[in-house]
């Protein structure tokens, strides 16, 4: 669904393969790793600690607002993906556009 939505948006297939090498990759701002680095400490919690460091890095390209809507984008998907993974919704229907933003 997510990259499907991405490229319909016109994201680069490059950056869409990437995305799991992240850290290693060149093409993504400084915002962008902030972004992902904090989507990660908060999708993989078990074990993981959201420091002051990081929090810190967070905020210097995401005001307190944004960074608490950016919080609440990875938390809602971290359900969305848990309700699918729990009554075993089959990938590969979805169809771009299906939602509004």
């Amino acid at each position: 669904m997510h990259t499907k939505e991405a490229r319909a948006a016109g994201e680069t297939e490059q950056r869409l393969y990437g995305l799991n090498a992240w850290r290693e990759t060149p093409y993504y701002s400084d915002k962008e790793r902030a972004a992902l680095a904090w989507a990660e400490a908060n999708t993989l919690i078990a074990g993981n600690n959201i420091d002051d460091t990081l929090y810190g890095e967070t905020r210097e390209h995401f005001s307190e607002v944004a960074l608490v809507d950016l919080t609440l984008a990875i938390t809602t998907i971290n359900s969305w993906n848990r309700i699918a993974r729990s009554f075993r919704t089959e990938a590969g229907h979805y169809k771009a556009g299906n939602i509004a933003f």
